[in-house]
């Protein structure tokens, strides 16, 4: 059989592969390594996983990798970004250094609000440019798949804008891009004087925001059918000086009534039962999860529900308290990882930096740490039957390390280990 590429001699073939579920507790040690691996790749889908001897002797192809004894792994997935937005916060970044915590610099009309401003102001051609420099670092870093959120409009036009620069991004970038609607993310200016403020905002969203989205989903307005075509989330901040979980609950369910997925921010400063509320609901994803309650670590280990944990926002803020992400993989729960890259609290494209870390401070091993960045990362964003693992079917997403083992990711940061990208079985680095 004639394929159009076979990436061999792989010391390391790490294929993280999966059953068709989460990799959930000891299953999260799990990367089913082929020793001396091959990949056989044709029309942009893996056709063959083995030793590199029988690969090569049943398939021919015009094009080959030699990977030279190094370690192939599947491309990274980033299942929580926040990446197109305007401007930056580096003033901020010196008050936190001075000792201003977060939540303190955005009750001052700091944090996501200047960033909103700051978008606001911004054209969509202004907006793609920043966005695709971000992206460009992420691709250098790994990173083949990302999920991008708007939330830094907090009114329809500018949302809207924020939704027409990622399917632009989509559209010219080698990255592979997943929408996220988060209008819920932080209460505007403009309703924060107001008596009702929060709660006409999410009346806002709920009656007006999120109905036209979802008919602008079944349309072609201005996005090629990236949102017709690929999973679509709505996102909620449950959190003190944001919205409160019945706000939240307001949100997720109006969502669902609309066939969109669901995700959270919950349990990033205070917990309020998010995780309860957006588990019970069917969020693909909790994500942050530094106060969840053992009850509901409970309940996201019987669930189908991804704990997402993001130790890079915890490192920016210079915290020495994470996540107990520890006890939640020993506990059984299916834990995926993300950098939040975000203007604020994680300024970061690097998901080795996140692993790096989550291996330090939050004791994850480095094959732990791998599976949270790919497969389960894949599952944390709808994309788990095609992407995150090196399998027979899936798309040919794929790295080559110069490194002949993989735990170097973790154990070396700082420092940028990938010399191929492979998107769609297309060499793109």
């Amino acid at each position: 059989m004639k394929v159009d590429l076979i990436i061999h001699n792989a010391k390391q073939l790490v294929t993280c592969a999966s059953s068709s579920e989460a990799k959930k507790g000891a299953l999260m040690r799990e990367l089913s390594i082929v020793e001396n691996g091959a990949v056989a790749i044709k029309d942009r889908k893996i056709v063959s996983v083995g030793k590199s001897d029988e690969v090569l002797h049943e398939f021919s192809t015009k094009e080959t990798i030699d990977a030279k004894g190094k370690v192939v792994c599947p491309a990274f997935v980033e299942c929580h970004t926040h990446i197109v937005f305007a401007g930056n916060r580096l003033n901020e970044f010196e008050l936190k250094i001075k000792g201003a915590d977060y939540l303190e610099i955005l009750e001052n009309g700091g944090g996501i609000i200047s960033t909103v401003s700051q978008t606001r102001k911004a054209s969509l051609k202004d907006l793609v440019q920043q966005s695709v420099r971000r992206l460009d670092q992420m691709l250098k870093l790994g990173t083949a798949t990302a999920e991008i959120k708007t939330g830094y409009g907090l009114d329809l036009k500018t949302e809207l804008k924020m939704l027409d620069a990622i399917a632009e991004l989509d559209k010219i970038h080698a990255v592979e891009i997943v929408p996220t609607f988060l209008g819920a993310h932080a209460i505007p200016p403009e309703y924060r004087e107001v008596k009702r403020g929060s709660d006409d905002y999410i009346d806002l969203i709920c009656e007006e925001m999120l109905p036209i989205i979802a008919d602008l989903r079944q349309s072609e307005r201005n996005y090629k059918g990236l949102f017709k075509n690929k999973p679509f989330f709505v996102d909620v901040f449950c959190e003190k000086n944001a919205f409160n979980r019945a706000q939240s609950k307001r949100v997720l369910e109006t969502a669902k009534s609309l066939g969109f997925g669901l995700k959270a921010h919950v349990d990033e400063f205070t917990n309020l039962g998010g995780a309860q509320m957006a588990i019970e609901l069917g969020a693909t994803s909790i994500d942050h999860l530094d106060v969840i309650s053992d009850e509901e670590i409970e309940m996201l280990v019987n669930s189908n529900t991804i704990g997402v944990i993001t130790p890079t926002v915890n490192f920016n803020f210079g915290s020495c308290e994470f996540a107990d992400v520890r006890k939640m993989i020993d506990a059984g729960c299916a834990i995926a990882l993300s950098t939040d890259f975000n203007p604020g609290s994680a300024p970061c494209p690097s998901l080795p930096n996140a692993m790096a870390i989550a291996c330090r401070y939050q004791k994850l091993l480095p094959c732990e740490a791998l599976n949270a960045s790919t497969i389960n990362a894949a599952f944390a964003i709808g994309l788990s039957a095609t992407h995150g693992s090196i399998e027979i079917g899936k798309q040919a997403d794929i790295l080559i390390l110069d490194t002949d083992d993989y735990r170097q990711l973790a154990y070396e940061f700082g420092w940028n280990l990938v010399e191929t990208l492979i998107k769609g079985g297309k060499k793109i680095i």
